[in-house]
């Protein structure tokens, strides 16, 4: 994979084509990344006892096949 953490990349397919975002984790292995910014969704959470139900957004992962890289890390 030739996508690393740091780098800077663009969406090209999907509902967030030509959006980019900086690389925040990478999945070899099931040949997946997590960008900042991109692939948001909300998840709910029922109350319980005392606690507040309420929304979390939080960022999943996106196959790495739908991203190009537009920036290497540490490149100027």
């Amino acid at each position: 994979m030739k996508i690393k953490t740091g780098d800077m990349v663009r969406v090209t397919t999907g509902k967030d084509k030509n959006k980019t975002g900086k690389v925040l984790q990478v999945f070899p292995l099931l040949e997946k990344v997590v960008i900042e910014g991109v692939n948001t969704s909300v998840k709910h959470l029922k109350a319980r006892g005392k606690t507040p139900g309420q929304r979390v957004e939080y960022t999943a992962p996106i196959d790495a096949s739908n991203v190009a890289v537009v920036g290497k890390e540490g490149s100027g």
